[in-house]
């Protein structure tokens, strides 16, 4: 029996992803984590994995056909790397945050305590639950409906020259190994959960120092999500060196035009006091001449550089 309250969070979610759900009972279970469904067994209650297994199944099927329909010429093999970045843990966790999904998962004491509600891999099994439950529920054309206006702006992103597929780890090494640097290394720092359902963190460490950290069900989820992260970060930070070097460099430039002028200034001295008397009054104009050429030089503007950024658009199912 679902109660009240309940009720209002299930129509909560519906009305977010434009859908009404025939069966709330259905939608309850795929929102319903193991640790919850293990304290109520004599209730009946049921946990959501056989509903992630069937979303899972639904998500590949739906994204593979789309692909094929946009990039009818690509390879297998390009196709299979632009399906895997789609269908990622970190892909359906972003979609998943979007929705705020974690508001709406029933999970027991313990795993709030541990902020269940934002574990990157709860999130990402519920959000397959939902898409099993919306194939049940409202057919293929439901599901294909909700999922395309959920990955249009990943897939309006995508560029299959540039895929590197999954394996985020291969291309960070080779980055490094491109640039001269040491080479990465993966640490497991913690464990989360029954064995059976297993959370792992691990650190990311170059040199020695901690790059970045990643979540997932398995150690090599956990690395491979700890190398996207570093290979995200070492975009923005090549990003942000190169703005910084052109302004070292602007300024460079305005100091050694003012230290020319500086010395200018000095070699009129030097010359007018062999002379002072003689030359003293054009001698003290030329000095004035070159520090007004100094200060105007040492005035000049550098012309910042911005970046727009797109807002991320929606369309309702």
């Amino acid at each position: 029996m679902i109660s009240l309250d309940r009720e209002k969070l299930l129509t909560e979610l519906g009305q977010k992803i434009g859908y009404s759900f025939r069966s709330r009972a259905l939608l309850d279970r795929a929102l319903t984590h193991r640790s919850f469904a293990n304290e109520r067994l004599d209730e009946g209650c049921r946990h959501n994995e056989a509903l992630e297994f069937l979303g899972d199944s639904v998500l590949g099927f739906l994204v593979s056909a789309w692909l094929l329909e946009l990039f009818p010429d690509q390879s297998e093999g390009k196709l299979s790397k632009m399906k895997a970045h789609l269908v990622s843990e970190s892909s359906l966790v972003e979609l998943a945050e979007d929705l705020e999904l974690g508001r709406y998962i029933l999970i027991n004491r313990g795993e709030e305590k541990t902020g269940g509600r934002r574990k990157r891999a709860l999130l990402a099994d519920a959000y397959e639950a939902l898409i099993g439950v919306l194939y049940i529920d409202g057919g293929i054309e439901t599901a294909q409906r909700f999922l395309r206006r959920e990955l249009q702006t990943k897939m309006a992103r995508l560029d299959p020259t540039a895929m590197i597929g999954d394996d985020y780890k291969s291309a960070l090494q080779e980055r490094l190994q491109a640039a001269g640097g040491p080479m990465p290394e993966y640490v497991v720092v913690e464990a989360l959960g029954p064995d059976h359902r297993r959370t792992f963190k691990v650190q990311l460490r170059i040199g020695g120092r901690v790059a970045s950290t990643g979540e997932g069900s398995t150690i090599k989820l956990a690395q491979q999500e700890a190398a996207r992260a570093e290979l995200c970060s070492s975009i923005s930070l090549a990003e942000e060196a190169d703005g910084r070097r052109y302004a070292d460099q602007a300024f460079q430039e305005e100091d050694g035009a003012g230290d020319q002028a500086t010395g200018g200034v000095a070699s009129g001295a030097a010359a007018a006091g062999g002379d002072a008397r003689a030359n003293q009054a054009g001698t003290l104009e030329a000095a004035a001449s070159e520090v007004r050429t100094s200060e105007a030089l040492g005035h000049e503007a550098i012309a910042p550089v911005s970046k727009e950024r797109a807002d991320k658009t929606s369309s309702s199912v």
